[in-house]
């Protein structure tokens, strides 16, 4: 379970540094403007987004169901 764990964390923490790149995903395929406030995700953006989200709540779960049956 523990391993699980691990690997699940690393691929949150890589899901979560692509994301905080201050040109952003979009900008490696020449898009994307770093002058604007709000940025819309599209494509890799997205599903980065959900990945994480998705990642992070199979942790918690993960973790939620060790500290029960432990």
């Amino acid at each position: 379970m523990a391993v699980i764990q691990i690997l699940l964390s690393i691929a949150i923490i890589t899901l979560i540094l692509l994301q905080q790149r201050s040109a952003g995903m979009s900008g490696l395929m020449g898009g994307g403007d770093s002058g604007s406030a709000y940025q819309t995700r599209r494509g890799m953006e997205k599903t980065a987004l959900y990945a994480t989200i998705v990642l992070t709540i199979i942790f918690v779960a993960l973790s939620l169901y060790q500290l029960v049956h432990s």
